[in-house]
């Protein structure tokens, strides 16, 4: 379904039910699709709510705002759309940062983020040449495949996800494509995600070339106040496509953990997971 957003529509895709929804944001190149196999495993225990960015997947392209606060903005009005009262974020890479942004706001109802692969709360230090690579990088099947193969997982992927994500990324409309290498990836949110006030977790694939463990360990754990780190073995950039069970198992351990509303809510401290 598509919800109204933030002055844009927004593409929505839900499964189960329950009173607390699990919010789940994509990576740069991805869409709501991107996290079916994981939502697949949640869905009889929470209420799963996945989206589109705006210029992703079947969500509305306007020609302007593709800053982290317009992304955080879309997420922001979809959960007040639905009138989630107890929700977790979960964001991946682009859409980890949007989720970060959005979780040093303090909305009401809050109650845990789940960061995968995120990309950090500083701004991403890349060359023009960089910049314009990674704008160019999702033109064509063939270099969308070289991408996902060299780049974005440690493994292969099976026929059906490798066409979802090709797809996927040629979807993407060119305004949204140029803007997070040159826009959103340069905002700098390191200041406001200190007053992130739930627990949070940050899942690492140890093999991810984009977002490496050790970007995130100087980048971003030191800066969110305790955050805990779990490292998965083996897995790229797109765990939720290379090990969804166990990036399912991950997240249903942490929300199973978290404060319920007639307890503290406080975070908890800092831990390193191997």
């Amino acid at each position: 379904m598509h919800l109204p957003s933030n002055g844009i529509r927004i593409h929505v895709a839900q499964q189960g039910e329950g009173d607390l929804a699990l919010v789940f944001l994509h990576y740069y190149g991805g869409s709501s699709r991107t996290w079916r196999l994981v939502t697949g495993q949640l869905a009889d225990r929470y209420r799963t709510i996945a989206t589109d960015h705006r210029g992703w997947g079947e969500s509305q392209a306007p020609e302007g705002g593709y800053g982290i606060g317009d992304l955080a903005d879309d997420a922001q009005g979809i959960i007040e759309s639905l009138g989630l009262k107890r929700f977790v974020l979960v964001g991946h890479s682009m859409g980890g940062k949007a989720a970060q942004l959005l979780a040093s706001r303090r909305p009401e109802g809050l109650a845990g983020v789940v960061l995968v692969a995120p990309s950090p709360p500083s701004p991403m230090q890349l060359s023009d040449e960089q910049r314009a690579g990674m704008a160019g990088a999702y033109t064509s099947r063939e270099s969308v495949g070289w991408v996902l193969d060299n780049v974005l997982t440690a493994s292969r992927l099976s026929d059906e996800l490798r066409e979802q994500v090709i797809e996927d990324s040629l979807r993407g409309a060119p305004q949204a494509k140029w803007a997070w290498p040159n826009v959103a990836m340069r905002d700098d949110i390191a200041a406001q995600v200190a007053a992130i006030h739930v627990p949070v977790l940050v899942l690492s694939g140890d093999r991810d070339q984009v977002d490496p463990t050790q970007t995130l360990r100087a980048e971003l754990l030191p800066r969110i106040p305790g955050a805990r780190l779990e490292v998965l073995p083996g897995i790229g950039h797109l765990s939720q496509l290379e090990a969804p069970g166990l990036l399912a198992r991950a997240i249903d351990h942490f929300v199973a953990g978290l404060p319920t509303p007639s307890r503290s809510a406080t975070a908890p401290s800092a831990v390193l997971v191997k």
